[in-house]
């Protein structure tokens, strides 16, 4: 399967753009997931396959949610302002503790 991706695309950037890969990985994350689920709950350290998942969830979205908290973060913290999703421009926001 990477051989027949790269021979297809021999430029191609990330072996998850491919779209045979791409269809495998998906119709395979529902039991990557549930075996990475059941290590976590029952204390069972997986770096490389929940490393992974990460990974490939994170690439195949858009926006993500942690990157948005890390904004936030670094603003109350240090006032180095963030992006929104809905408007132009960098913000900041006077954080107070409660």
């Amino acid at each position: 399967m990477v051989r027949a991706a790269y021979a297809r695309e021999p430029a191609l950037p990330n072996l998850l753009l491919d779209p045979a890969v791409a269809a495998e990985m998906a119709s395979r994350s529902a039991g990557w997931r549930r075996i990475v689920a059941i290590a976590v709950q029952r204390g069972i350290p997986l770096p490389a396959l929940s490393g992974s998942l990460s990974y490939y969830d994170s690439f195949r979205t858009a926006t993500l949610p942690s990157a948005q908290c890390i904004q936030a973060q670094r603003d109350c913290f240090g006032g180095h302002g963030y992006r929104r999703l809905d408007s132009e421009g960098v913000f900041h926001t006077e954080w107070e503790a409660k």
